[in-house]
């Protein structure tokens, strides 16, 4: 298991667009990819489950990838976030 926190910047926060385009670059995993926020842990490859976070500019959330090719979601998502949000 692999997990990295991040803070957004996006004065938007997690929105409808990147939120869809980070769920489609977490859905060429086979590994378990989710987003946790406080008590709340969802998968990263539904766009629903994602959005229900509110997560919004300022606030911290930590993605957890577990499986074969965990090590590339991470890389991936940590890239996707740092470049789009």
């Amino acid at each position: 298991m692999q997990k990295f926190s991040y803070t957004v910047t996006d004065p938007n926060g997690i929105h409808a667009r990147p939120a869809g385009l980070f769920v489609q670059k977490m859905q060429e995993y086979k590994s378990n990819v989710t987003v946790n926020r406080d008590d709340q842990s969802v998968d990263a490859k539904k766009l629903l489950a994602l959005m229900k976070l509110r997560i919004k500019c300022g606030q911290t959330f930590t993605v957890q990838a577990e499986g074969e090719d965990e090590a590339g979601a991470i890389e991936a998502a940590r890239n996707f976030l740092t470049a789009n949000l």
